[in-house]
């Protein structure tokens, strides 16, 4: 009987930690169903910011540098390569922190906002040597859809990077437990998020005619 009481009592105990995460009726919980409206609503974003530039892609004679005149292809793509490289440090940060090794998981936090912060840098220094080559903001149509598209996408990396470091902050201090491991996978799907769209950028922008 007592016996019997006791599991009554670490059941009830248990209950909170198994219903923590709120499963809604399609199967994953609230927070992680914002996150993946709140990107639908981004992908509407990007979606008519590139569709922006893409009509004003070609600058009128007299309005500025044309951008495959002033663009350092292999710099971009370095540039690029150093972000994708971090969609593989935040998945190794999630699985870390779903095994229960936090210390791997602010390791490879870490190094997800190093590399993050690494393409911020190279896209303001690209911006400044546009600006030196004649292209500013208000050059033209293109040069102001251009920042627009490009600077956006610059924002949106870092606001990454402050969850990033709130994710580290919170792992030093003990705020983030294994069954708050849900924490770091949505930021983890902003993340991708966030490399994913810099593809579709990249190809526009840089590599198509």
């Amino acid at each position: 009987m007592v016996s019997t009481t006791v599991s009554e009592v670490g059941l009830d105990a248990a209950a909170p930690h198994a219903h923590a995460t709120h499963d809604t009726n399609t199967g994953i919980s609230n927070t992680k169903l914002a996150m993946w409206l709140f990107l639908g609503s981004e992908c509407l974003l990007f979606g008519g910011l590139i569709t922006t530039y893409l009509i004003y892609k070609e600058p009128l004679a007299g309005q500025g540098p044309a951008l495959a005149d002033i663009v350092d292809i292999p710099f971009t793509s370095t540039s690029s390569f150093v972000l994708l490289m971090s969609s593989l440090t935040m998945v190794l940060a999630v699985s870390a922190i779903e095994r229960g090794d936090h210390h791997r998981m602010r390791t490879w936090t870490a190094a997800t906002a190093i590399l993050g912060a690494t393409f911020v840098a190279g896209q303001v220094y690209e911006f400044t040597a546009f600006y030196r080559e004649g292209l500013g903001f208000t050059t033209s149509r293109f040069s102001s859809a251009f920042y627009t598209l490009t600077g956006f996408h610059g924002v949106h990396v870092t606001v990454g990077l402050i969850m990033l470091m709130s994710l580290f902050v919170l792992s030093l201090r003990g705020r983030l437990p294994e069954h708050k491991a849900e924490t770091v996978e949505v930021v983890g799907l902003y993340w991708h998020f966030v490399d994913v769209v810099w593809i579709l950028i990249f190809a526009v922008v840089y590599l198509i005619p």
